[in-house]
């Protein structure tokens, strides 16, 4: 496996395969590797090349929020990459990416999309997500690039950015990977409590049963209302301090209408230091 930080270095590589008509595919992370990460490099291993990023992106951080504090693991992560057999390793430095401080570069913004569910609660946040992802994608040029859908919003900011700004990638996404107790991998889990792990499973027992409940529902929001301000209210009761738990349209986070049939249940909620993120989809029966 090689190991880059140079743009210069890692682009010579990626003309080099380019140049031998191998495809590629693209993960980028930031690190602190788990089977979640590992279930989209898998997902890259169909392609003949497979370049994974490590970056943890102070742009997509707000003041007060963990960039500092965010879980590093870096002699971990290149082991577990290897023994993937990830073709190369691209490792950035914030320098690097952001020569003129991340305060003077140009930021890209998505409307809309990027300001609701978590990008309310975190301003700025998905503005930093795209124009990192837009930096990345244009140094490797990868044929695909793979996201995982427990960061659903996330996925669906990329796929705008890639849209609207004609990039020349596919975006696919992997279901999320979940603990044996249905609890969603990611690298904040380390945040909680062996108490607070132990309660850190309802919130998705919660969340199934919510979205069970509204595949059978029919009409908008406003009929859907009670149930999901039921739901807010068991999670309070089990600990938890709910930041949003909502139910959007899939293919665009509009609010539900009654024609519509595909649906995402959304939900972001504090445990102790832990603010865990998950969805779900729905499929209504009652709907045409």
């Amino acid at each position: 496996m090689q190991i880059l930080s140079a743009v210069e270095d890692v682009r010579q590589q990626v003309t080099h395969w380019k140049g031998q008509e191998e495809s590629i595919a693209f993960v980028p992370t930031m690190g602190d590797l788990h089977a979640g990460h590992l279930a989209l490099i898998t997902e890259a291993r169909k392609f003949q090349r497979v370049v994974v990023s490590i970056f943890v992106n102070p742009l997509q951080f707000g003041e007060g929020e963990d960039y500092q504090n965010y879980p590093r693991s870096d002699r971990a992560d290149r082991e577990k990459l290897a023994a993937c057999k990830v073709d190369l390793l691209y490792c950035p430095t914030v320098e690097a990416l952001y020569p003129d401080g991340t305060h003077n570069c140009t930021h890209i913004e998505i409307p809309v999309l990027g300001n609701q569910l978590c990008g309310k609660s975190r301003p700025g946040h998905f503005s930093g997500v795209a124009t990192v992802v837009c930096k990345l994608l244009n140094i490797i040029q990868p044929d695909v690039a793979i996201f995982g859908e427990k960061d659903y919003q996330q996925l669906l900011v990329i796929r705008k950015l890639v849209a609207d700004l004609n990039i020349p990638v596919k975006i696919e996404g992997v279901p999320t990977v979940r603990e044996k107790d249905g609890l969603a991998m990611s690298s904040r889990n380390r945040y909680l409590s062996e108490e607070e792990r132990k309660l850190a499973p309802r919130l998705y027992r919660i969340l199934f049963d919510l979205a069970e409940t509204l595949s059978q529902s029919s009409g908008g929001i406003a009929a859907m209302k009670p149930c999901i301000t039921e739901a807010a209210g068991l999670l309070t009761s089990n600990g938890f301090a709910v930041d949003y738990l909502e139910v959007r349209r899939e293919q665009d986070l509009g609010m539900p209408q009654p024609e519509d049939r595909y649906l995402r249940l959304f939900v972001a909620a504090w445990l102790g230091k832990a603010r865990l993120i998950d969805n779900l989809p729905i499929l209504r029966q009652n709907v045409a």
